[in-house]
Order: C-alpha cells, then structure tokens, then sequence
C-alpha cells in the first residue's frame, strides 16, 4: 500500500524575501524583486535585468573548510534547507539518527567553471585553482554539500532537468517516501544568480529588454511580453510519510498528491502543447481528484512569447471551462529556472494557507490564448484547499505537482 506523503517544513532565500514570512507579504503586496544591473551592461549584455539577491555571509555558521566547497547557489540551499529543518522541528541529532535522503534541482555552477578556467589560463599552473574549484563547479555541488554538512544517510541525488528541476526533485522524493523506500526526503532547487550563469541565454535574446521599468518587465501571460527575467536563489521543502510525521509530531503542512511528467519529445527549445497537457492530465489521475477540486493553478509561465501561449494552450485543454485562478509567479520574481519548481510549491503553498492568491502583476492585456484562461491581476482573498504547480524545462521536460491543505 502506497504511503502518503507530507510537507512538514519549508525554507527559502529569495527575491522576494529570506523568511517565509516576508516571502508571504512580497505575494500579498505583489512585490517585484527585479532590478537593473548596471555591471551587465558593462558586460555587454542586451538586457541587464535580473533578480537582486545577496549571497550570504556563511562565516558565522559554517566552518571555512566546509565554506571553500560552496559556490554560491549551494550557500543560498544552505540558508533555505537550515530554515527548513527548523521549521519541521528536525535537529542535527534527528539527522544522525535516522537514514534522511537529499533530492535537490541544480542544473548549472558556471561562476567556478569561469573562474577555473581564468586562473589556468592566466597563471598556467592548474595548482592555482584551489581545492575546492572541482566540488563547486560539479552540477551535484548542492547535494555534495548539504549532505556533508547534515551528515545525511540517505538517498543523496542532484536532479538536472533544466526548469523543472526543483519540481522534478520534489516529485521524485514523492516517490521514494510512496514507496517505503525512504521515510523523509530534504527536497528543493538551486540556482546562481552572477552573470556568467546566463549570459549565453542573454546571447539568443531570451530575456525581456523593458530596462527602463524593470518591475514592469516580466509579464507572463500578456499581450506585450517580450521575453524573460533572469533570477534565482533556493527553495527547500521536508518531505516524509504521514505516518513518520505523525509519529514524531511533525507540524504537517501539506500533502504532496500526485506528480505528474512527460516529455515533449519535439524541439530542444520551444515547448509544445502535447507534452505539458500530459503532464498535466497524468497528475490529475494519480491524484484520484476530479479537475473541479484543483482550485489554483501556478502556472510555469516565463514571459516568453511561444511558452506562455503553448501553456496557455495546454491549460485549456486540460480545464476547459472549469477553470481555477491561473497566476505565474515569475511575475514578481522572474524565472528562478532550477530553484522554479521548489519554491513555487512554497509560493502556493503560503497563499494556500493565508487565503489568497497573488496577482500576476504586469497583466494589462490578454492575447488570444490567455483571454480563455482565468487570470488574475490583482491579489484576490480566496480560500482553497488543492493547487496545481507546473514546471517545464529545455529538452522538453515537464513536472507537474498537486499539493493539498492539511
């Protein structure tokens, strides 16, 4: 018999705010953490736009020696997965004793990788790089991390699939706890913020150059939308059996339904209607719910032209007319593309629980495939009790996750 499994803690270090308690007011209020980057445009960059995030200081927290091996997404799933734990009244001596597995979104680490590269070149003495260059250039330096740090015993598995890493992560932890395979998974998605990460997005123009209001310049779903905005940090949730959960006297959240996936098996770049409205559909039939039960959907939505019309497309194809609020939270945040999947599970889940739904800001005006969904924009109080979270990726990877209020 399948286990059920539950969210007993979040954690997030964002634009949008470092605790979940900003994070909440930044929906609520319908914040931007979009900024103009001046060192961008000194790079050359078409668009200096970006997310603004600070990395964090570590020194008072963690050792250097474990500090040397930490790019800088791996800092940022330090502060999130440390406020996690907290959150779900889990301790280091909890860790110790129990096989608890690492399931993280990371599908880049470019920063090092340059910086390697530089020093190699400019010195000609690969002894240069420094000890630490090999553990934080690997796309694994998350979970190689936190493991250590955690001293974790468990599954111990970074996840690559583009945008729809964190969510891929999430649904795949789901899994293993479904299965009896492990009893609590530290789940969640990572991504570097510095301009060596992206500038090769910025190279085929993907990115929105609406410079001169850069709060203004995300705007999935709408009319005017011209590509879009870079941003990052991390997301982590805890995931176990409701059973283990009960047991220790977790504070329960949520519970993780279903976890739906396909591929679109089409273009490296451009997303279809096929592969995400099966996504789609497969989660909705492992939740065992009928569509009506779903009552907001958070879109993947990233402001490009073709994306947002082929989920658009796939949306109403799936809902129909019994169609939930449709928002993207990549309105306030920009695309946080590895870290997507995880924190808009957290973004859901805190409108979830505090009874509203943010808006998508930036939505002025409809085109012909967002006029047929229902999309808010502005902040409306509702209750609900069951969300829908879509995450794609390049390659033509897609997640879908339904979580319900416990």
């Amino acid at each position: 018999m399948e286990k059920r499994v539950v969210i007993t803690g979040m954690g997030i270090y964002s634009c949008l705010g470092k605790t979940l308690d900003e994070v909440r007011d930044s929906l609520y209020h319908g914040k931007s953490g979009i900024i103009f980057d001046p060192v961008r445009k000194e790079m050359g960059f078409r668009s200096a736009l970006t997310a603004h995030l600070e990395i964090p200081d570590l020194k008072k927290e963690l050792s250097r020696s474990q500090r040397v091996y930490m790019p800088e997404q791996a800092k940022y799933a330090y502060c999130a997965t440390i406020d996690a734990l907290r959150h779900a009244n889990i301790d280091q001596d909890y860790l110790n004793s129990h096989e608890v597995g690492i399931l993280y979104g990371n599908d880049s680490s470019a920063d090092p990788v340059v910086k390697s590269v530089d020093t190699m070149r400019d010195k000609r003495d690969t002894t240069l790089v420094g000890s630490g260059a090999i553990f934080q250039s690997m796309n694994s330096t998350v979970t190689m991390n936190l493991s250590c740090i955690f001293k974790l015993k468990g599954m111990n598995l970074t996840v690559s699939g583009a945008c729809a890493s964190g969510s891929h992560a999430i649904g795949l932890g789901a899994l293993l706890i479904k299965n009896g395979l492990q009893d609590m998974v530290i789940c969640g998605g990572a991504q570097e913020v510095n301009p060596f990460s992206i500038g090769s997005f910025d190279g085929i123009s993907a990115f929105s150059i609406r410079e001169s209001d850069p709060t203004k310049a995300s705007r999935p779903f709408d009319r005017d939308r011209d590509g879009l905005v870079p941003g990052g940090g991390a997301a982590t949730v805890i995931i176990e059996s409701y059973e283990n959960a009960v047991k220790r006297g977790a504070p329960i959240i949520a519970e993780i339904l279903s976890y739906g996936f396909s591929s679109n098996g089409d273009h490296i770049s451009v997303p279809n209607v096929d592969g995400p409205a099966r996504s789609l559909e497969m989660a909705l039939k492992l939740a065992g719910i009928d569509k009506r039960e779903i009552g907001y959907i958070n879109a993947h939505a990233t402001s490009t032209p073709k994306g947002d019309a082929n989920e658009a497309k796939a949306i109403y194809q799936v809902f129909g007319d019994d169609m939930p609020e449709v928002t993207s939270t990549k309105s306030q945040t920009g695309h946080e593309m590895w870290m997507a999947g995880a924190s808009e599970v957290i973004y859901s889940t805190l409108m979830m629980k505090n009874d509203f739904i943010g808006a998508n800001i930036n939505f002025e005006n409809p085109d012909e495939d967002s006029a047929k969904l229902n999309i808010i924009g502005k902040r409306i109080d509702k209750k609900f009790d069951t969300f829908l979270s879509n995450s794609f990726g390049f390659g033509g990877t897609n997640s879908t996750l339904i979580v319900r209020n416990l």
